[in-house]
Order: C-alpha cells, then structure tokens, then sequence
C-alpha cells in the first residue's frame, strides 16, 4: 500500500535545544564536581593559572548555551518575561560575585556604582542579568586591569553600563554595531551573537511604546569600551 505522505521528521531546532540544555545541566554538574575537588587542593594549586582558565572557559560556555536556548525560546515564543521590582545595587552586586574568582586570579578590580541609593527598577532581573554577566565575561578578555559596572537613570530609563580599561571596541564593530544587533556577521570573526542576545532581551523590556536597547562606544568610564543597555 503506498502513500503519497512523507514521514514526519525530527525538527532539528527542537533537538538542538533539547541537546543544549542537556550540556547546560552537564556543565553545571561538571564545575559543581570541579569546584568540590578544588576546595580539597592546597591554595597555592586551587589558585593556580590553571583554576583561572576553566573558570572562565566555564562561564563563558555556560554564556553561550544560554543565549542559544534563549534565542530558540524566543523563536517560538516560549522565552517567559518575569519582570519584577529589583533593587539594583543588590543585581549589580550579584552579578560581579558570580565573577569574584575570575577577577580576582586575573588581577581585575571589579567595582560597581549606582546613580542614587535605593534605585529600584521593574525588570526580568534573570534575562538582564543574562547579558550583563555575558558583557562582564567578555570585558575580563580584555581589561587590563579594571572593570566598572554602574546604573542611572535616563529619560524614564533604567541604564547599566559595563566598562573595561582594554582597548576598546573595533572601529568597524562600532561603525557597523546595528548590524552585529541584527544578527551575525562572519567577515568580523565574530557571530555577534551576544550583541544580538543582548538586543532581544532589552527589547522584550517596553513601556509607554518605548523599547530597550543597547549601544557600544569607547572611551568609557574607564577609557576603553562600554557596552550599555537601556531598559524602559
């Protein structure tokens, strides 16, 4: 008996995001694993170079696997907003902590700075802090010695901006950012993919017909690059 139907196949978005957050919980267990051997380690071995490298080759993964689920929750319409009343020197405070060690193996001195005490904000403190701790990831490559968060507000809008004192961004990333927003661009060598993470979620965040966004620019708080996010 024949059938002029074909078979159904397996969506291969759908099992690339199941296969994600299977790595995503198997890293996790991997560096709870790790972190346990290392508090077994005289310090002058659990502070090694070594201990540095996987720490942040570890976030910087984890990073990654976020913003792909995200990105496919986002695709289908599953990426729930939870936004809610946070304090936001206690988000900035947690987010350096969840860096504390990194930045303290590589020498950073990592500092934050809020406009006005008390400052709270209506935001989905779990996807902001998403993006954030992916700026903070990449501003560790390449500071020197210094990263600075700080938060104000700006015409109704909530502003976080992560500062380094590296080099800066590219010339061309910044002539060309709305295009790293928009998606990838391989001719850089870099997918963009955080930058457009990044916009998604600020975007998520609207009031009164007014969007969240980011923007990139040097010379910043600390004389090299500033990635900021605008949340209504």
């Amino acid at each position: 008996m024949s059938t002029d139907q074909e078979p159904e196949g397996l969506d291969f978005s759908t099992v690339l995001a199941s296969t994600v957050h299977d790595m995503k919980n198997s890293l996790a267990l991997l560096m709870q694993a790790y972190e346990t051997w290392t508090a077994a380690l005289p310090p002058d071995l659990a502070e090694s170079a070594e201990h540095g490298v996987i720490e942040y080759e570890s976030l910087r993964l984890n990073g990654m696997l976020v913003q792909m689920l995200g990105l496919y929750k986002l695709g289908v319409n599953q990426l729930p907003m939870r936004p809610a009343w946070v304090e936001v020197e206690d988000f900035l405070q947690a987010q350096l902590a969840r860096h504390a060690d990194i930045l303290r193996s590589r020498h950073i001195d990592g500092r934050y700075e809020v406009e006005e005490d008390g400052l709270m904000a209506f935001i989905d403190a779990e996807l902001v802090g998403s993006v954030v701790s992916n700026v903070i990831n990449n501003s560790i490559r390449y500071a020197r010695s210094a990263i600075h968060l700080q938060a104000w507000m700006e015409d109704e809008q909530l502003v976080i901006a992560i500062s380094d004192d590296g080099q800066g961004y590219p010339a061309a990333m910044l002539e060309h950012q709305s295009e790293y927003v928009l998606g990838i661009n391989m001719s850089s060598g870099s997918t963009g993919l955080g930058l457009y993470f990044g916009q998604r979620i600020a975007e998520l965040h609207q009031r009164n017909g007014v969007q969240g966004r980011i923007a990139l620019a040097n010379d910043g708080a600390l004389g090299g690059g500033e990635f900021r996010i605008y949340l209504p």
